[in-house]
Order: structure tokens, then C-alpha cells, then sequence
């Protein structure tokens, strides 16, 4: 029998927009040295009764139990390569079709269905790929042509803006001094990590968007573009 991680503490399941949810759960990974433990997010999008799920996060029983109310899991999709801790659960679970960016590192067991490139198929309709390429790690942003634009990050975007119930406090004394609650922020890890340089983010911010829903932090409604412009031109100069 394949062992899966353990479904962690979460929240419920929220509908943010019309036939798009979100689900804040826990994460525990060890970063510069030491063991830290702050939140994550899910975000699942429905389409003619078939759901997408993007940025995993295993759902303990009763999670499942609704969003088995919500339609049935077709696909999984991995759009960071810091994250993916879930996506063999879900696959296994949902005999759910796995899309990848090229490059990523996958878990053992787990095949690749659909490599998600540029212009290529996506999972659902009304749905673009925006790939960073520059990066040491591969990594997108999906970018769903609803409501003047809603993007769908892991690691790049972030929107931290206070720490949740998910976090330990000692997390939180480190990820405060370090910056990490910063709205409309990138992702600080995912920078040291990936080393993206700033010819990425002068393509990104040609894309239009108003909203968006990150791996890490709250969804962020209304004046994304604008947020992450500022960020961007503060943090690269571009």
C-alpha cells in the first residue's frame, strides 16, 4: 500500500469566485537550517462538474467529504517546484490526470500526464501559462480570463499580510524579522531558491490582472496588477 503524508490542520474549503475555491492548510519544511511551520494554500477550480486542484494540500475526511461535493478531481496541477508534497495523494485518490511544468522535480511513482508549456493544453478553458524562465527551479502562474483576470501562483507571488493559525510562534518571530509578512509580496525562499532575474517580471507585468490566489497568504481582489507592479519595480527596478 502506498503511505501518503498526513493530512495536517486546515480550514475549510472557501468559494472565492464563481466556480473557484481556496483552502488555507499547514506546511512544515525545514529552511536555513531549521524546521519551520506556516501555512499554504489550495486552489481548486471547477469546470462542468470536474475539478482542478492547484498548489496540493491533502484534506483530512471531512475536508474531502466536501469537496467531493464540489465535483469530481480530474486534475492535478503543479505549477512550484517547492511544492508537490500532496500531488501523489490526490492522483492515487482520483485516478486524476498530473500536469507539470518541464523540469520539475517529481515525487517517485508519480508519471507527468500533461507537461504544461506556453501556448500549450491547459486543464481547463479560459486558462494561459505564464513560465518564469530565468529561475534555477521551474515555475508558473496560471492566469484564468475571469473577472479581468484572476493568477493562480505558488512560490512567486505571495500575500502574506499577518501569520494564521497554521503558523508555530517560532516561525513567526523568524519570518517577521526576515520580512516575510509583506502583501503583495514575492516569495523570499522561492528568490533564494531560484535566482529569477528581472527579465521575468518585465514580461509579467505586461499580463493584465486584477486578482490573485497564492500559494502562501490571502487572497489578494481588486488591484493585484497594480500591487505586484509596485513590488516588482521595487525589488528588480523594472
Amino acid at each position: 500500500m502506498t503511505e501518503f503524508q498526513d493530512a495536517m490542520p486546515h480550514g475549510a474549503i472557501e468559494e472565492v469566485f464563481p466556480d473557484v475555491f481556496f483552502v488555507t492548510g499547514t506546511m512544515k519544511n525545514e529552511f536555513f537550517g531549521s524546521m519551520w511551520q506556516f501555512s499554504r494554500n489550495m486552489t481548486v477550480v471547477r469546470e462542468d462538474n470536474r475539478l482542478t486542484i492547484v498548489n496540493s494540500v491533502r484534506l483530512d475526511e471531512q475536508g474531502l467529504a466536501a469537496l467531493y461535493a464540489l465535483g469530481t478531481v480530474a486534475n492535478v496541477v503543479r505549477i512550484g517546484d517547492m511544492h508537490g508534497v500532496d500531488d501523489p495523494f490526490y492522483v492515487d485518490r482520483y485516478a486524476a490526470a498530473f500536469w507539470a511544468l518541464p523540469g520539475m522535480t517529481i515525487q517517485d511513482g508519480l508519471q507527468v500526464d500533461h507537461e504544461l508549456t506556453t501556448g500549450g493544453a491547459m486543464p481547463f478553458s479560459d486558462c494561459s501559462l505564464f513560465e518564469f524562465k530565468t529561475t534555477n527551479r521551474p515555475e508558473g502562474i496560471l492566469r484564468l480570463d475571469r473577472e479581468g483576470g484572476i493568477m493562480i501562483a505558488c512560490d512567486s507571488l505571495q500575500n502574506w499580510v499577518e501569520p494564521d493559525e497554521f503558523f508555530l510562534d517560532e516561525t513567526v518571530a523568524i519570518m517577521r524579522e526576515m520580512g516575510f509578512f509583506t502583501p503583495a509580496n514575492l516569495g523570499l525562499a522561492w528568490l533564494h531558491a531560484s535566482e529569477p532575474e528581472a527579465q521575468d517580471f518585465v514580461r509579467l507585468k505586461e499580463i493584465p490582472f486584477r486578482h490573485a490566489l497564492c500559494g502562501h497568504g490571502s487572497p489578494l481582489y481588486d488591484t493585484a496588477g497594480e500591487n505586484y507592479s509596485a513590488t516588482i519595480a521595487r525589488m528588480f527596478e523594472v
